[in-house]
This record gives C-alpha cells, structure tokens and sequence, in this order.
C-alpha cells in the first residue's frame, strides 16, 4: 500500500510539472498546427513520458491493440522479420503480425541460453516483441533478463505491457525496452484510449502516421485518462492484498470442490481455480446469479465493479486445452475477499446440482 502511494504522489507530481491549475480543467480538439493533435493531448503525453522515463509518449485510439499495431506499425516494415516466444500470441496480436505480413522468429524466453543461441549470428534480426504478462502458466521468464540478452545482441525491444501497468515494480522501457504498449481503457480510462512510451524515433513516427484529426485522441479523452489513472495505483493494491487473501482460503480448504489455487498472472493478477469435476463452464455460467461479471468489457475497464469469473484465456487454451474443464479465472476487481469465495462456494455448488 506505501508502494501505490508514492506511485500515485510521483504521477501527481509529473502532472503538476507540465499542467497548471487552470489547464487541468480545459482541453481543445482537433489538429493543432504546433504539434498536429490537441495540446492537451500534447501536454499528457508529456506527462506519461516523464512518468515512465522515456524520451517521448503518444496516445492512440484502439486501446490495447490498437497501440500495439501503432508501434509495430512505426518500428517496422511489412515483410521485415520479428522475434516472439515460443507460445501461443495474443489472438489480436497474432491477428497484427499476420497482416503486416511479419516473418515471425520463435525461441524460448524462458530459457536464456535457448535466447542466447536464437540470437547468435542472426543480422536479419533487428526487433523482438515481448509480452510482459504470461502467455500459458508454465511461463516463467523475467522481462528484465531477456531484454538484457536482446541489448547484448543489438536487438531492438517492444514489450506489451497490457495487464502490468501498475502490478510490477518497472515495465518494458523502464528495464530497457525501446518502446512499450498498454490500454488506458484497462486503467479506468475512457473507452478505446491506448498508450506507447518509448524512444523518440518511434514515438515521432507514430505521431506521423497519424497525423489525421479524426485519428487523433481528444483533448478531453486525454485528460479523463489521466485523472483515472491516478486513482488506479491504490485500487490496485487493495485489489491484490483480495486476490492474496482469497488464493489463501481457497488453499486452505475452505471451498468444497476447489482441488487446487493458484495466483497467476495470468494476463490479469488473479487466482486460477482448479476444480475436482469437469464443471468449469457450469460454474462460470451460474456465477452471473449471484453477482459475478463472466465477459470482462476492458479487463479492469471503469465499468467492472464485481467479481469476475471467467473462463482460461484464448493463449491459455492454446496451450493447455485440458484445462478448459477444469480451471476458471477469478479476479475480486473492488469486491472483498468474503464476497468473491461465497460467490464460488453457491457457483460449484449450484453447477453441481444441475449435472
């Protein structure tokens, strides 16, 4: 909790390096002839630049991927060649890399020495893409290390930092990275707003590319997204000190029909839920009686207020579809620890009685 303070009083004191009084409570629209985007939306983007350290900032429409196809979009070429991990992409991700028409290089980040080696001799690599939240739970590899092993071989780096900003101590280019991409919808920010931080000639390109002023991220959407995210470091720390405290009563025994629990990254910090029965589809769908929310709109979007519980992740699946039976994802979100095991306790017991 100390840790989201100071995170929240840094944020409030980069805005306050880069807005006066007056400013914070106005915005203009459209493309200004000074910087081709409003001023606000300018002056913003300063502000998350200085948040994270990086020589520049840009805020773009689509959210989460839509700053993601951004970034590649500025930092390479179609046909040009791209490392990933070896695991199951994001499907919109995937879905970018596809239409760029990307040659994609596969290796395994967990294992540096694997890294190391897919590395070794190859000139035709010049970026590598790396998500920052677990692709499959087997992952284990720590972001830190594989962007050092990329700047030992002169790779360039771009992180996916959906789902960490504001969980983990640094993200991508805090550790490194050139450029690094989240959705601010994710951060209780307005609907459809996404963020890149990162180095100046990626960053200017992306500004470039967009220079178009229904393209452009309005003044007033700008600043909704910043006065949000100021809210969201302490609501995220209540929210894992729930997701701590339900993984250990589950563990514990409390729930009948709960074999194992776990807390995973697992895009979200949530608990994964293993279940003695093939119920899991049945559990989720009776849920929504007693209060929980199953379809996410933005993943901790301003409009999820109640438990979530919901099924494995697309990537997950890929990589595990025996679990599809087997495991659900909770995630408290603003409810308390009580609320959410009760909420599982009547869903396995309802999904039960109706086998």
């Amino acid at each position: 909790m100390e840790e989201a303070q100071t995170t929240q009083f840094r944020l409030i004191e980069c805005v306050c390096a880069h807005f006066d009084g007056r400013s914070l409570l106005s915005s203009d629209l459209g493309v200004t002839p000074a910087c081709g985007r409003p001023e606000t939306t300018q002056k913003v983007e300063a502000v998350l630049a200085d948040f994270f350290g990086t020589e520049g900032a840009a805020l773009t429409q689509g959210a989460g991927t839509g700053a993601i196809r951004a970034m590649l979009s500025a930092a390479l070429r179609a046909g040009e060649m791209l490392l990933i991990h070896e695991a199951p992409q994001y499907q919109t991700t995937q879905y970018t890399f596809e239409t760029m028409g990307l040659n994609l290089a596969r290796t395994n980040f967990n294992c540096l020495e694997e890294l190391q080696g897919a590395l070794a001799g190859r000139s035709d690599l010049q970026f590598a893409y790396v998500q920052h939240a677990r692709h499959r739970p087997e992952d284990s590899y720590l972001l830190g290390d594989v962007l050092r092993a990329l700047r030992q071989a002169d790779l360039r780096a771009l992180t996916d930092e959906n789902y960490t900003v504001f969980k983990v101590p640094e993200i991508g280019v805090e550790l490194g990275a050139d450029a690094s991409t989240f959705s601010l919808f994710k951060l209780l920010g307005p609907e459809g707003i996404g963020c890149i931080v990162g180095r100046e000639d990626i960053i200017s390109r992306v500004h470039t590319m967009n220079y178009s002023g229904g393209g452009q991220v309005q003044g007033h959407q700008a600043l909704d997204a910043l006065r949000s995210l100021a809210l969201v470091p302490l609501l995220w720390a209540v929210q894992s000190m729930v997701v701590d405290e339900v993984a250990a009563r589950l563990k514990g025994g409390e729930v009948q029909g709960v074999r194992a629990a776990e807390i995973a990254n697992a895009q979200d910090r949530l608990v994964l839920v293993l279940l003695d029965e093939p119920i899991a589809r049945s559990v989720v769908e009776v849920s929504a009686r007693f209060g929980a929310q199953n379809y996410p709109v933005g993943a901790n979007s301003r409009y999820e207020i109640a438990p979530w519980f919901y099924r494995l992740s697309g990537s997950f699946l890929d990589a595990s579809p025996e679990l599809a039976d087997y495991a659900i994802r909770v995630n408290p979100v603003r409810a308390g620890t009580d609320l959410t095991v009760d909420i599982l306790r009547r869903s396995i017991s309802a999904a039960r009685s109706e086998l």
